[in-house]
C-alpha cells in the first residue's frame, strides 16, 4: 500500500467537497479539541489530524479520542464487529549505510533522502510511511470509566469566542493596520493589513480573517522561516494559502469560532488540487507546517483576565 497516495487521496476528496464544506467541517471538528490517543493521552499530528477530524464529523462521532485495536483490547475493550477504523499514516526515519538499503521501503511506498541531504552534507536517510487504522471510542465497547471520561468535552472556557482570538493576535505583538480594501500580509513590510472592522458581516468574521493572515504573519524569515524554494514552482503561493488555511482551522477551532468565515479572501481549492495530485507528499508538509504555525502562535496567547490578575 502507498500510504502517502492513499492518504493524499482522502484529502483530496475532502477538497473536492468545495471551500464551504470542508472549512465548516474542519472547524467545527477542531472545536473539540486536537485528536488524541485514548491510552496514552499523546496528540495526533500532521494530515492525521484531517483524517479525524472528518472521520468524526462524518459519523457524528462526539470525542476526537481514538484507540488502536490493540489498545482496547489491553483495556479489556472490544471494537465492535462490523466498525471500519480510520487509515493514518506512520513515519520512521532510518539510517542508509548502503546505496541498496533503500530498496525495500521504496517498495513500500518510503522516500529515499539521499537526494535531498547530498548538497547538505548530511548523512542521508530513508523515510518510511506506514499504515495504522484508529478506532473512536464510540466504536468500542467494555472501555473503563477513565478512557471514557477522557472523551467527554469539557465546558466551554468563560471567555468568549472573539475575547480568546482577541488574545491570539494581541500575544503576538503583530502589526496590523485598517483601512485596506483587501485582507493581506505584507512580507516585505512585515505586517498586516486589514478592512476596517465595520466592513466585517461580524465580529467573528474580522477576528477569523486577522487569524488567517497571522499564520501568514509567522512564516517571515525572523519567526518560523517559511519557505518552498523551487519545490512548487509557480503554485508556491497557493501552498503557502494551504498552510494558513490549515493553520486558521486549527485557531479557530482552539478559539470555538465554529461558525466565523475568512473574508475577501479568493478559493485556491483548484490550486491546491493541483499541487496534492502531483505531489504525494505535499499535504503532509502542509499540515506539519500549518501545525508549527498554530503552535508557535498560541504559544504567545495573551492570559485571561482572571488568569492575570491571580499572577
Amino acid at each position: 500500500m502507498d500510504v502517502r497516495q492513499v492518504v493524499t487521496d482522502r484529502i483530496i476528496a475532502m477538497l473536492e467537497k468545495g471551500a464551504g464544506v470542508f472549512r465548516e467541517r474542519w472547524t467545527r471538528a477542531a472545536a473539540r479539541g486536537v485528536p488524541r490517543n485514548g491510552k496514552t493521552g499523546a496528540p495526533y499530528r500532521g494530515a492525521n489530524v484531517l483524517l479525524l477530524w472528518e472521520a468524526a464529523i462524518e459519523a457524528g462521532y462526539a470525542s476526537n479520542v481514538w484507540l488502536t485495536y490493540r489498545q482496547a483490547q489491553s483495556l479489556g475493550a472490544q471494537v465492535r464487529g462490523g466498525e471500519r477504523g480510520v487509515l493514518c499514516a506512520h513515519f520512521e526515519r532510518r539510517a542508509r549505510e548502503h546505496l541498496d538499503d533503500a530498496d525495500d521501503v521504496l517498495s513500500e511506498g518510503g522516500v529515499d533522502e539521499a537526494p535531498l541531504t547530498a548538497r547538505s552534507g548530511a548523512r542521508a536517510g530513508v523515510l518510511l510511511c506506514r499504515p495504522f487504522w484508529l478506532f473512536n471510542l464510540a466504536q468500542i465497547e467494555g472501555l473503563p470509566l477513565e478512557v471514557v471520561d477522557r472523551g467527554v468535552t469539557s465546558p466551554a472556557a468563560s471567555q468568549g469566542p472573539v475575547e480568546r482570538a482577541m488574545r491570539l493576535l494581541g500575544g503576538c505583538h503583530a502589526t496590523i493596520r485598517h483601512g485596506f480594501d483587501r485582507a493581506a500580509y505584507l512580507p516585505t513590510l512585515d505586517e498586516i493589513r486589514l478592512p476596517w472592522p465595520r466592513q466585517f458581516t461580524s465580529a467573528e468574521a474580522l477576528c477569523a480573517t486577522a487569524l488567517h493572515e497571522l499564520v501568514h504573519w509567522t512564516g517571515h524569515p525572523e519567526r518560523l522561516n517559511r519557505s518552498f524554494g523551487r519545490r512548487f514552482g509557480d503554485a508556491a503561493y497557493a501552498f503557502e494559502e494551504l498552510v494558513a488555511e490549515l493553520g486558521s482551522a486549527f485557531l479557530l477551532g482552539h478559539c470555538g469560532l465554529v461558525d466565523a468565515t475568512v473574508e475577501g479572501h479568493a478559493a485556491y481549492v483548484d490550486a491546491w488540487l493541483k499541487v496534492l495530485r502531483a505531489d504525494r507528499t505535499a499535504i503532509f508538509m502542509a499540515a506539519r507546517l500549518a501545525e508549527e504555525a498554530f503552535a508557535y502562535i498560541v504559544a504567545r496567547e495573551m492570559p485571561a483576565l482572571g488568569e492575570a490578575a491571580m499572577d
